[in-house]
């Protein structure tokens, strides 16, 4: 399995599949060049995925992932963190070199990677 939702990832997510009108089919969860690491994660709702993602199911959230940003994803766990300093999605990435402060960005441990070429 490419990418894990925590519990509480898929407990936060389910809403917004159920409240979208029209109503979004899953989340869609890839990699762009930017933040402060190199790679930036993106996390979408979708209501019809792009033929060639790669689509899987978990804890009832549908899950498309980039093709494109699949090798960096594998491995990912995204879980959903609400406290003092900090509420939103954070993302564990076993392919990440190094991260920055925030978690949302990530450089790669393999730039040799056939996701995205390296900055």
């Amino acid at each position: 399995m490419t990418v894990s939702l925590t519990e509480k990832a898929a407990f936060r997510l389910r809403p917004f599949l159920e409240g979208e009108e029209p109503k979004a089919t899953g989340i869609r969860v890839g990699i762009k060049d930017g933040g402060c690491s190199g790679y930036e994660y993106t996390l979408n709702l979708v209501k019809q995925p792009d033929v060639q993602d790669i689509r899987f199911e978990q804890k009832n959230v549908p899950i498309y992932v980039d093709s494109q940003s699949f090798s960096l994803l594998e491995g990912v766990v995204i879980d959903f963190v609400d406290s003092l300093t900090q509420s939103g999605f954070t993302f564990t990435n076993p392919n990440a070199g190094d991260t920055c402060g925030c978690g949302k960005s990530f450089s790669s441990k393999d730039c040799g990677s056939k996701a995205t070429p390296c900055s």
